[in-house]
């Protein structure tokens, strides 16, 4: 697909953007109506063909909880190998549309992998993630920035004081979540492992805050977050903060999604996944 039609999507989903310039831009780019509506089809998410944990696993318990929010009761979507273990607890942030049914997936991989998986909804205090991403954005746009990031840290508090969780907690969050990742980082000291894919940095002079093992996944044609990427690396160094920071090259932001086909890439998202694994492994138990 041309890159000019993926960097239009990209701006789309992260600016404010109106679905009518974005679709009259789309036309343009793609030389008609038809060719924008395929093109359209293979970037919008397809979650059904997408998923690859069952709901329904086996080996997998599904629950929908609550804790008190900032104002508001916050809803999560835990899941959880079954058995009574003690596990390293995990949380899940999801893009800039809410809790998709991609991350829900997700959720499910971390659970699959071993541990209390804990995908917060953010849009909580909206009554939940609507149907239409496009609301979902708006949503997102509305929330205010500090209880959004108390919201978050009340879940790890949550998951700590869980009977079946040992007390180690990590996080990894996409895109908006990746942003919000590097904050739980920052604003956490219990917190074990933060792994932010493709998600914006925080200021500088924040990274002495970091007591957590940072790891990074950065995509090597997302110019708009890979801004900041040097700078922050740099105050990192010089904090003496434990982090790993990976590029791949040639793929686009988002390529962990595979709901999108367009923007994913296999093999950089199984290579990013299995470093996340490993990182929650050394960290979490």
């Amino acid at each position: 697909m041309d890159q000019r039609i993926i960097n239009l999507f990209d701006e789309y989903t992260h600016k404010p953007l109106s679905r009518k310039e974005f679709m009259t831009r789309l036309v343009k780019l793609a030389g008609g109506t038809a060719l924008a509506m395929s093109a359209l089809s293979v970037l919008d998410p397809g979650y059904a063909e997408a998923a690859t944990v069952p709901e329904d696993d086996k080996d997998l318990v599904v629950e929908d909880v609550t804790w008190p929010g900032d104002g508001a009761t916050m809803k999560g979507y835990l899941v959880h190998p079954k058995g009574k273990k003690k596990r390293g607890a995990v949380v899940v942030i999801h893009e800039n549309r809410g809790l998709t049914p991609h991350i829900k997936d997700v959720t499910r991989r971390v659970a699959k992998a071993g541990y209390l998986a804990l995908g917060v909804d953010a849009l909580s205090p909206f009554g939940g993630t609507p149907q239409s991403e496009d609301d979902g954005r708006k949503l997102i746009g509305q929330l205010n920035a500090q209880q959004n990031l108390t919201n978050y840290l009340r879940a790890l508090d949550y998951l700590r004081a869980r009977p079946d969780a040992n007390g180690k907690t990590g996080c990894v969050g996409f895109c908006w979540g990746g942003a919000l990742a590097n904050q739980l980082a920052v604003h956490d000291p219990k917190l074990n492992a933060a792994v932010a894919y493709y998600g914006t940095q925080p200021k500088a002079e924040d990274a002495a805050q970091v007591k957590a093992h940072l790891m990074m996944h950065y995509a090597g044609l997302d110019e708009r977050v890979n801004a900041g990427m040097a700078a922050w690396e740099a105050a990192l160094k010089a904090a003496g903060v434990k982090y790993e920071q990976f590029v791949y090259e040639g793929v686009n932001h988002a390529f962990n999604n595979d709901s999108s086909p367009a923007r994913y890439n296999e093999a950089a998202a199984k290579q990013a996944w299995e470093r996340t694994l490993r990182l929650f492994k050394e960290q979490l138990g």
